[in-house]
């Protein structure tokens, strides 16, 4: 892009964000409890998304449906960006929602449904450019970080500031989750293939890129436990990994160990199946950009030959046969042959692995995971009054998270299994018309999160999805 254009493109970049002061963090739902906050409460509009909105929700018969789907897929937009400029480039800081932090997975997957209408609106072309940017800066700051502040001089979250690990400047939590660095690729490589614009990937992002294989190398653990431990003073099991921080013994088999769950509760076996197949997935997308952007040969064979060991490793491993449902994966595993039988709400998981792109919606082993995942046999699938999904130990039993039915509905091909999912998330968001972190499986009155903008945005992905695969579904009253 010359360089006149892209300063024009910056400048209406800047433009396209909300004036307004940052919304308040407790005020969300109470400001804004049924619709979108007004235009000039908005943190940024992209002409691109509200043409979509118009188009796709004259095509929707429930007004329901239709009113959610207008509120739900600008929610990351008008609600949690902060775009800026860095040296003249692009910067974008993104919070999950009712939490002022940024996630690496939460600002990538918030994202995400946004990137197939960035090459017709440059200024959200730049608003995610300054995401993949900012997300680099991150991991070069600490690739074992999960959230960051928005400011190197801003305290960590309350809840972390005395934990027990390295805490450095601009830290808000350190939680080591695999899929966090998984996510910073996934989002850089659909930003590339999406617009083909080639400018984030610079002298940081190349070092970034080489910090996050060198940090999946240390983590397979081979030569010892390596240096990242944590602790929190809490008496939670679910926050505090065993043996002094380095979690339950595993043996070193080629896999990438996980202190922590997508949840942000620690695992029980150390190598988690779904964030290593999201690893091999990422892996053979950096290997793309490296050979394609970056003209980086040593760093493309680095991620093949780190891809390939993970492989191996998933498949004699990762698999495990269950009584009823046969050779599936596991959730977590140890190497010695003990495995955890479950599934978990967040992404990555199990049921979100066609999703994520890691297998192919029919693959056989999937099948057979996906009718375990989605049966009693899952100790975290609830069937109650209001509905019936998948849950997480994060938020404890009977409740039930929308991601997990809004992946349900993506990663299907069978229509009556669609339409039940559109139904139970219409029927279950408190009369918000916004999705919720989790809701009681007999009382959706009772929720998690009023503000959690990932959820809300997946949503609107479904939407899109069903509208361009099968519109007939959308046409339906239900």
């Amino acid at each position: 892009m010359p360089l006149t254009t892209r300063r024009s493109v910056l400048r209406g970049f800047m433009a396209s964000a909300a004036a307004a002061m940052p919304l308040p963090f407790a005020a969300f739902a109470d400001e804004f409890p049924q619709g979108r906050p007004a235009p000039s409460d908005r943190r940024f509009t992209s002409p691109a998304i509200e043409a979509v909105l118009s188009t796709v929700k004259r095509r929707i018969a429930d007004p329901s449906l239709a009113a959610m789907f207008e509120r739900c897929l600008p929610n990351t937009l008008d609600t949690t960006v902060y775009p800026g400029t860095l040296q003249g480039k692009p910067d974008t800081f993104v919070v999950t929602g009712d939490i002022d932090a940024m996630w690496l997975r939460d600002s990538a997957a918030q994202v995400c449904p946004y990137l197939r209408f960035a090459p017709r609106d440059p200024h959200l072309s730049a608003l995610i450019e300054g995401l993949v940017r900012r997300q680099a800066r991150m991991v070069l700051i600490d690739p074992y970080a999960n959230a960051f502040t928005r400011n190197p001089s801003d305290p960590p979250l309350t809840w972390a500031a005395h934990d027990k690990t390295t805490m450095l400047p601009g830290v808000a939590e350190r939680k080591w989750e695999v899929d966090s660095l998984c996510y910073v690729i996934r989002l850089a490589h659909g930003y590339w293939r999406s617009t083909g614009n080639t400018a984030p990937f610079d002298r940081e992002w190349k070092a970034a890129a080489w910090k996050i294989v060198a940090t999946f190398r240390q983590q397979q653990r081979l030569h010892g436990p390596g240096l990242y431990s944590f602790g929190r003073l809490s008496m939670a099991s679910s926050e505090n990994p065993p043996l002094d921080g380095y979690g339950n013994p595993a043996r070193p088999v080629g896999m990438i160990f996980s202190m922590f769950r997508p949840s942000d509760d620690a695992c029980i076996y150390p190598f988690l199946i779904p964030a290593n197949l999201f690893a091999v997935q990422a892996l053979t997308q950096l290997q793309q950009i490296a050979t394609h952007v970056l003209a980086d040969s040593k760093l493309a064979a680095e991620c093949a030959d780190l891809s390939a060991t993970v492989r191996q490793a998933l498949a004699r491993y990762g698999i495990c046969r269950h009584p009823i449902f046969g050779a599936i994966w596991a959730y977590e595993a140890d190497g010695y042959g003990n495995v955890l039988m479950m599934d978990d709400a967040n992404a990555p998981s199990l049921l979100s692995l066609p999703y994520l792109g890691i297998c192919s919606p029919g693959d056989a082993v999937y099948q057979r995971t996906r009718q375990f995942v989605l049966s009693s046999a899952n100790p975290y699938f609830f069937t109650g009054k209001a509905a019936q999904g998948g849950g997480s130990p994060h938020t404890g039993l009977g409740q039930i998270w929308p991601l997990a039915i809004i992946l349900r509905a993506l990663t299907s091909s069978d229509d009556h299994e669609i339409v039940a999912c559109l139904r139970e998330l219409r029927d279950t968001t408190a009369g918000t018309g916004f999705i919720h972190e989790s809701f009681d499986d007999n009382d959706p009155r009772k929720f998690t999160r009023p503000w959690f903008a990932w959820a809300n945005t997946l949503f609107g992905e479904l939407i899109l999805q069903l509208a361009e695969t099968r519109p007939a579904l959308l046409q339906q009253t239900f």
